[in-house]
């Protein structure tokens, strides 16, 4: 077997041979050496820093450029303003093609991500190639195609997978180092990895760089804790910053990143991680977020935490996404217990409503025992929705269920749970959909267990929030905003759960609701109209979240009412029954989703 394009374009660029550089790349592969030494005089190859626009959104189209190493991010203009970035380019891979073939401005804006090195065909040298080489055209044909696909179903294109990471320590601590070593071990069950140290790569070329990355699947740099040229290397090489310190240090800026104001996006793209010592002294992960702005925020205990971590940095973990469903949502403590038994581990969950609680839990670290006696004890023994009061705003005062809460989960915030964790609620004020991935997690676990009528809504910052349910009631397009995996959902709202065979337009008389309920036909209570009212608008939206998931599971639930808690037990086994076949099917026939067995 011949070596592949990494190969030849890393030995050209070895021997600094300009021809063989052009020839290893996809666009030229089928051009002879003679073509190529024709083209080779009128192409540009230069460096581009990290942070630095190759071209912006209306500008003409003058050339098209080939990426010979790096990375770019793709930034389509909003209609409000600003700009959002639409996909990533990688080596390889052409840029501005599209723009030259149609005549029309530049749709796009493209910004170096990191230190990339571009080749440039001007616009004549484009045409020129086409003309007398249209074998060309086939290559160009099919990234224009992709990019056409991406464009037409953003949602279901999955994020680029980072090559490179610059562990940036917050002090000189080794909590850093230990866990770039842990992180190193877990990257290499999926590929070649290898950690970089600055006294590993003194004086070393752009080159050298360029050959160690393409020598490997994951390169993981370590920088200095404070601003060095080293550091500086590191952070403008990177696909993502991870920013490591001890969870009890105090929060504050990390020194390495200051003076860094030319890859100001890489930083606020960034993810902390906070190492945690047995014993150590309480924690606020917000504090460091208000120093720091990030992305995201990772907890490491352990081993576990670690190789979760390496999961979700490449594509290989599991999204776990749980839908509304009254008393039929219990049915996701049965799934829950399946997932932990088939060895699949949850990196990141997403929920609204009853199944906000229970992923809430799940991401705190209640493991199933602890699940069924917390569950058990707040919705079954204790009925939470019979604090009834005048009905002004609600039918139910809704204390008990705030109590429910605060006892439950404490004061603990979402930035401080285990697995990263967001719950979705509608704003009555604004009419849009609320995603809440900070602040205190049982204030925006009530207002996603809201249900308009019956439960009072959460007032906030001047704005009403209630059951997310109302807008969208299986929220995975929120985690596949953000996600690199597999999304699991789970619909338990789904089933038909309301009817009744009642033929009447009106309330009747007191003497015939007595003959109604004697002659046992089916009793339809205010409650039931309306938590199920609630969920009618979310219906629509539900199919097309359905289509997002990479596996979705519906247990069967017919006949199971949306009030009926004391179906506890019966509930919990059918989820759990259903997953455990779903599962367990799906794994006989080895099926893998972007990485991870499911």
């Amino acid at each position: 077997m011949g070596p592949g394009s990494d190969t030849m374009i890393m030995s050209a660029m070895d021997r600094r041979n300009l021809l063989a550089l052009f020839a290893a790349l996809p666009l030229f592969r089928e051009l002879d050496a003679k073509s190529i030494g024709e083209l080779a005089d009128d192409i540009q190859w230069f460096s581009v820093p990290s942070g630095t626009v190759l071209y912006s959104s209306g500008e003409s189209a003058d050339g098209m450029y080939v990426i010979i190493n790096g990375a770019f991010g793709v930034y389509a203009p909003q209609a409000g303003g600003g700009s959002s970035c639409i996909g990533k380019l990688s080596a390889g891979q052409t840029a501005g093609d599209m723009e030259l073939i149609s005549g029309k401005l530049r749709s796009t804006t493209l910004a170096a991500l990191r230190d990339c090195e571009v080749a440039r065909l001007s616009k004549i040298t484009f045409e020129k190639l086409i003309s007398q080489h249209p074998q060309a055209l086939r290559y160009i044909a099919r990234g224009l195609a992709q990019q056409l696909d991406a464009l037409q179903q953003p949602q279901r294109q999955a994020l680029p997978v980072p090559k490179t990471f610059a562990i940036v320590p917050f002090d000189s601590s080794d909590g850093a180092a230990a866990f770039g070593a842990d992180l190193v071990a877990s990257l290499a069950r999926f590929g070649r990895s290898e950690l970089m140290t600055g006294a590993q790569a003194t004086d070393r070329t752009s080159h050298w760089f360029h050959r160690l990355e393409r020598a490997n699947d994951f390169v993981v740099y370590m920088t200095d804790p404070h601003p060095t040229h080293w550091s500086r290397l590191c952070i403008r090489r990177a696909d993502v910053l991870l920013l490591v310190a001890n969870a009890d240090s105090d929060p504050q800026r990390w020194l390495a990143l200051d003076t860094m104001e030319e890859v100001g996006a890489a930083i606020r793209a960034a993810e902390i991680v906070l190492v945690h010592r047995s014993g150590g002294r309480p924690w606020k992960a917000r504090h460091w977020v208000e120093a720091q702005p990030c992305r995201r925020i990772h907890h490491v205990s352990g081993a576990a935490d670690v190789a979760r971590v390496a999961r979700l940095l490449t594509g290989r973990s599991v999204g776990l996404v749980l839908s509304g469903g009254g008393a039929r949502g219990f049915a996701h403590i049965g799934v829950l217990r399946a997932l932990s038994e088939a060895k699949i581990a949850v990196d990141s969950i997403g929920a609204t409503s009853i199944g906000a609680v229970i992923g809430a839990g799940w991401a705190a670290g209640w493991d199933y025992g602890d699940m069924v006696e917390r569950m058990r004890r707040g919705f079954v023994a204790s009925n939470p929705l019979n604090d009834y009061t005048l009905p002004i705003m609600s039918l139910v005062a809704g204390g008990k269920v705030s109590r429910l809460m605060r006892q439950e989960f404490g004061e603990i915030e979402i930035e401080d749970l285990r697995i990263p964790f967001y719950c979705v609620s509608a704003n009555l004020t604004n009419g849009q959909l609320a995603v809440h991935r900070s602040g205190t997690l049982w204030k925006w676990l009530r207002a996603s267990i809201s249900i308009p009528g019956i439960l009072p809504p959460v007032f906030a910052d001047k704005q009403a929030y209630v059951d997310g349910a109302t807008i969208n009631n299986l929220p995975v397009d929120v985690m596949r905003e953000e996600f690199r995996g597999s999304i699991m959902a789970v619909d338990t709202g789904a089933n038909r759960s309301f009817s009744s065979d009642l033929d009447m337009t009106e309330i009747p008389a007191l003497w015939d609701i007595r003959n109604v309920f004697r002659l046992r036909r089916s009793r339809v209570n205010i409650m039931q109209i309306l938590l199920r009212a609630g969920m009618l608008n979310s219906a629509a939206t539900s199919i097309g979240q359905r289509e997002l998931a990479d596996v979705l599971l519906m247990p069967p639930l017919e006949g199971v009412d949306l009030l009926d808690w004391r179906s506890f037990e019966r509930i919990i086994d059918i989820g759990y029954r259903y997953a455990a076949e779903v599962l367990e099917e799906r794994g006989a026939k080895g099926l893998k989703t972007g990485g991870a067995v499911l």
